[in-house]
């Protein structure tokens, strides 16, 4: 969000005026000032503010008044304050929907932590609203190379394999290459691991009457149903082996025979094929046939997981958001902790999983601003492995330097000079850190389970 969290100051006290408004700026606030009623209502005409400190005792009236002119279910914030509470004063303001109620002297701690809160809160702007193209949201340089990847092979016949994380779209992309081929016929998608074993020969090629125990009459498989369009067949190597065999023969020969059928039957339908898992690893884990792979990938497409993409996750949890508030009738927003929230998230789930926070966050909102609960395994930092180390915010930096070096030194199997390049330094350097620090654990009379390798090591 740009700019600064704006504050007015609605007080005619110049004293109180001058030293709440130190403090707001000090802690990134623009402030604008009004000393009346009037005043205050000439300034919430001229700009929007994201919170109001309004005095009840004002010289043409009271602060209560304003109140009326002031969206609190929208963007702006109010607080209260008096230098002469009295209980009805005090009852109307809980009727209120406001920040707080104070009584003036003003504690300065108290203070800052409502305007932090504030800052925190305040309404996230979605900027100008963007419909998808084919459902494909985000304008980041990745996603606009898979629009246009899209664009240049739909008009086309080739066969396009879809490698994407769960969650990512890969249907919308499939849909979307159907929606631009031109293709007369209709888009049918199957997940191939969502269907048992033994129903998924007669969901793709359909069988006839009496074929097998059950079969009372004959049923056009999906491939027929496709005819003249597109057949998306996700999770592909979920599919069977004998399968596979089945599939790439209908590929080849453009015909596919119903199961108990005596006659082929010739089909014309586009395959786009998915996985969430890398080709490669498929491949070489037996799931996935190789003549297979490269009969369906005739234009392979890689779809970029969300945490690729930073830029498209404040955008397209907007997009989210303006969908539920034009159906709901409502003027929901992100906070700035919220917003800040989503991008500090590495997002396992993808775009699935985005919109099922923002959707969990609008429903149990109590007012216009939502933040999202991130689950709790975002809270804990990564687990670190052979070739990574996790910090955590606040870590001393000679602490982070300390335990960079010996985790490098491990990860180069205690080669000083791999280290040294790695690293940046000399391998001098690396011999008198580890000197100091082997001196300071003998002056602490301290173990340690790191080997300092202090040493001479020739060669090495």
């Amino acid at each position: 969000m740009a700019g600064n969290p704006a504050l007015l100051i609605v007080d005619d006290d110049v004293g109180f005026v001058r030293a709440a408004a130190d403090i707001a700026r000090a802690l990134g606030f623009d402030v604008d000032v009004a000393g009346s009623v009037a005043q205050a209502l000439a300034r919430l005409k001229a700009a929007e503010f994201d919170l109001a400190l309004i005095d009840l005792s004002l010289p043409d009236g009271s602060g209560l008044e304003l109140l009326e002119h002031i969206d609190l279910g929208g963007r702006t914030q109010a607080i209260l304050i008096t230098g002469h509470p009295t209980v009805e004063s005090a009852l109307k303001a809980m009727r209120l929907p406001i920040v707080d109620y104070v009584v003036k002297p003003m504690q300065v701690a108290r203070f800052r932590q409502l305007l932090e809160t504030a800052a925190r809160q305040r309404r996230v702007e979605a900027g100008p609203a963007t419909d998808p193209w084919h459902g494909i949201a985000g304008q980041s340089p990745a996603m606009a190379g898979v629009r246009q990847q899209v664009a240049r092979v739909a008009p086309t016949e080739a066969s396009v394999f879809i490698e994407g994380e769960s969650g990512v779209g890969k249907e919308l992309v499939a849909a979307a290459i159907h929606a631009e081929s031109g293709r007369s016929g209709p888009f049918v998608a199957l997940n191939c691991g969502a269907v048992p074993e033994d129903l998924l020969t007669s969901q793709l090629f359909g069988h006839e009457r009496g074929s097998f125990t059950g079969a009372n009459a004959r049923h056009i498989g999906l491939f027929e149903q496709a005819q003249g369009g597109t057949l998306f067949l996700d999770e592909i190597g979920e599919m069977p082996q004998h399968l596979q065999v089945h599939l790439l023969r209908a590929l080849e020969t453009r015909q596919i025979r119903r199961i108990g059928g005596s006659e082929d039957v010739h089909v014309d339908v586009r395959i786009v094929s998915a996985t969430n898992r890398p080709q490669a690893e498929s491949i070489a884990s037996g799931q996935l046939r190789e003549d297979l792979y490269y009969r369906l990938a005739e234009f392979p497409m890689r779809l970029p997981p969300l945490r690729e993409r930073p830029g498209d996750i404040l955008p397209i949890a907007n997009l989210f958001l303006a969908r539920l508030n034009e159906r709901y009738q409502t003027r929901r927003a992100l906070s700035r902790e919220g917003a800040e929230r989503l991008q500090r998230y590495r997002w396992p789930g993808n775009i699935r999983e985005l919109k099922n926070l923002v959707q969990r966050a609008y429903i149990l909102a109590e007012g216009d601003l939502i933040t999202p609960t991130l689950p709790v395994e975002a809270l804990r930092p990564p687990s670190e492995t052979a070739s990574s180390i996790t910090f955590m915010v606040g870590t001393p930096l000679e602490e982070i330097e300390r335990r960079m070096l010996f985790k490098t030194l491990a990860y180069y199997d205690n080669n000083k000079v791999r280290t040294a390049q790695a690293l940046g330094i000399t391998t001098r350097t690396i011999y008198n850190r580890l000197s100091n620090y082997e001196s300071l654990r003998q002056g602490a009379g301290e173990d340690t389970d790191e080997d300092t390798g202090t040493g001479p090591e020739p060669g090495r």
